[in-house]
């Protein structure tokens, strides 16, 4: 179905090809996996399926890439949509039309589908994605894991063979997640749908692939079996490091076969309580922001209802929920710039005053005191180059006469994505390269309350490393940090304390642990496997198992006495 004939991709002022004499074939019916760390080009690689490399990227491709038969090059990506459909990282850049049931329409009629035919569609694709209650809903309206799921039921409408999916769960919660994938892998079984797609959760996905196609980093590309792949490759989910660290031959790829494997694990680590994750925040801190009956409604209708929140100095929130549940919203409502119905909002200021409502802030004291960085990171990006974004960043950080700022926003930069050139534009970046600078610049201010949405989406697991310590860092110093996500093994690494939001309300407040190991839906993978044990992650199990066995016959009763 897919043949890239030595294909390799050269863009203009590169040194090295993106894509390096890539021989491979992809059969009907085939879900491959493609993984690598952020900018090794996974997405050179998708779209050179349907023809936006080089067509729209620019650069040069030489080989050949034959898609049913089709030469790219000789078929630009309007004459392979027929065949060929495409989610890429951000739904709205693919967006077309006002609402919900005209985008699931809209390749339809491009296509000359029969209206008759057209309807029944769209009414399965709104069933199948859950968006039935959402197809009159403009689409600006929409949270961004709905804006996903129209996406993705935009492209399944049109029933074309071979489906290109750039992280297609990226904004998804955990349940949106499963029911998208497995769509996906009934279209895959059922009717011969050949998938190519690239996601960093890997966590999420690795169970369905028919093979994986590894991007090291040097330009080429290494397809095998999962097993096979994640036996040695530097990128693997939870579920791969645990079975390496427990030695597990054959390696599980799923929470099923891994539950059957750990029982000798679990024995072992039985009476074993795990290192915490994070140091406990010491008594007695300081609150930075106090929130009272917060109270959001977008035409009506209540997005956030009377919502409490207290956040104190040294502290990593994480606010979770299912799409719409009302996250961004409150989060937005607590910065300042979104919509606030009814109540307060009082940040703790330096000043003689005591504390402040960020809506009253000018600009430069908001900042320093309250940033916030959006699901989309462009909106934050308008200059020419990484070099002037990072340096109006620090501009403006030593304007305000920020007390204790942090590095600078370069610094910050290459701890999150490495070797990103200065000349560089914000534009040409990678979704996850583009989130890295747009979290340089934030974190360059040093706010003392940090409000990051979907901070992880596009990321791959060492940037998220990365992410962890920055974030870490920031709450020693005192700063508070609220991450709305839905990467529950970020959350189970990075966060001392989970809000859970349902309807606009906070339904669950809690330690990190008492939370998501007590739901099935955000429990991480280590969790879901070593229960009832109360193990959130890969880095706490390898601490046990290296901590000198009792020789008194006894366990030690969990404590931790390691520095």
């Amino acid at each position: 179905m897919i043949h890239f004939d030595d294909v390799s991709v050269q863009y203009d002022d590169v040194s090295a090809p993106t894509l390096r004499n890539v021989d491979l074939r992809i059969e009907e019916g085939e879900l491959c996996l493609v993984v690598g760390h952020t900018g090794v080009g996974k997405s050179t690689l998708l779209g050179a399926v349907n023809g936006l490399v080089p067509h729209f990227t620019g650069g040069t491709l030489f080989g050949r890439v034959l898609v049913d038969g089709r030469d790219t090059a000789e078929h630009p990506p309007r004459e392979l949509a027929d065949v060929v459909g495409v989610v890429g990282q951000d739904p709205l850049d693919g967006f077309v039309t006002d609402t919900v049931e005209e985008e699931l329409a809209y390749a339809m009629e491009q296509l000359a589908v029969p209206p008759a035919t057209m309807r029944k569609r769209v009414e399965e694709t709104l069933d199948l994605l859950g968006l039935a209650d959402l197809r009159h809903r403009a689409l600006h309206e929409l949270s961004g894991g709905q804006q996903q799921r129209v996406a993705i039921g935009s492209v399944l409408t049109a029933q074309p063979r071979v489906l290109v999916l750039d992280e297609p769960t990226s904004a998804l919660d955990p349940t949106a997640a499963e029911e998208v994938l497995a769509a996906v892998t009934r279209l895959v079984h059922d009717l011969g749908v050949t998938v190519l797609l690239a996601e960093h959760r890997l966590e999420r996905v690795v169970q369905y692939a028919d093979r994986v196609l590894h991007l090291p980093g040097d330009g080429t590309v290494v397809p095998g079996s999962p097993a096979d792949v994640f036996r040695t490759s530097s990128i693997a989910p939870p579920i791969v490091e645990l079975g390496r660290t427990a030695g597990w031959t054959p390696l599980p790829l799923s929470v099923r076969d891994a539950r059957r494997a750990a029982a000798p694990l679990r024995g072992q680590l039985a009476g074993t309580v795990p290192q915490p994750v994070r140091p406990a925040p010491p008594a007695g801190r300081p609150e930075l922001l106090d929130a009272r009956s917060v109270t959001v409604t977008y035409q009506g209708v209540p997005a956030v209802r009377e919502v409490d929140l207290t956040l104190r100095g040294g502290e990593i929130t994480a606010l979770m929920g299912r799409n719409g549940s009302g996250k961004s919203s409150l989060l937005w409502a607590l910065q300042g710039s979104g919509p606030r119905r009814a109540g307060s909002v009082k940040v703790r200021h330096p000043g003689p005053d005591g504390s402040r409502d960020p809506k009253k802030l000018k600009a430069a004291e908001a900042r320093r005191l309250v940033g916030l960085v959006p699901q989309t990171p462009t909106d934050l990006l308008y200059l020419e180059s990484v070099e002037q974004e990072l340096a109006q960043a620090d501009l403006e950080t030593s304007g305000a006469g920020a007390d204790g700022a942090g590095p600078c926003a370069r610094a910050l930069l290459d701890r999150l994505a490495p070797g990103i050139p200065d000349d560089t534009h914000p534009r040409d970046l990678s979704e996850g390269q583009k989130l890295a600078l747009v979290l340089a610049i934030q974190l360059s201010a040093a706010p003392r309350v940090l409000l990051l949405d979907e901070p992880t989406r596009g990321l791959d697991y060492r940037a998220k490393s990365q992410l962890v310590r920055i974030v870490d860092d920031l709450a020693s110093e005192g700063r508070t940090v609220v991450i709305a996500t839905h990467d529950v093994e970020f959350v189970a690494r990075a966060a001392d304390r989970v809000v859970v939001m349902a309807q606009g309300d906070v339904v669950a407040d809690g330690p990190t642990t008492e939370v998501i190991v007590a739901s099935p839906v955000f429990a991480p993978q280590t969790a879901k496997i070593l229960a009832p044990l109360e193990f959130l992650t890969v880095e706490q199990a390898r601490h046990a198992l290296a901590r000198p066995a009792p020789t008194d016959g006894h366990t030690d009763g969990g404590r931790d006495t390691a520095s």
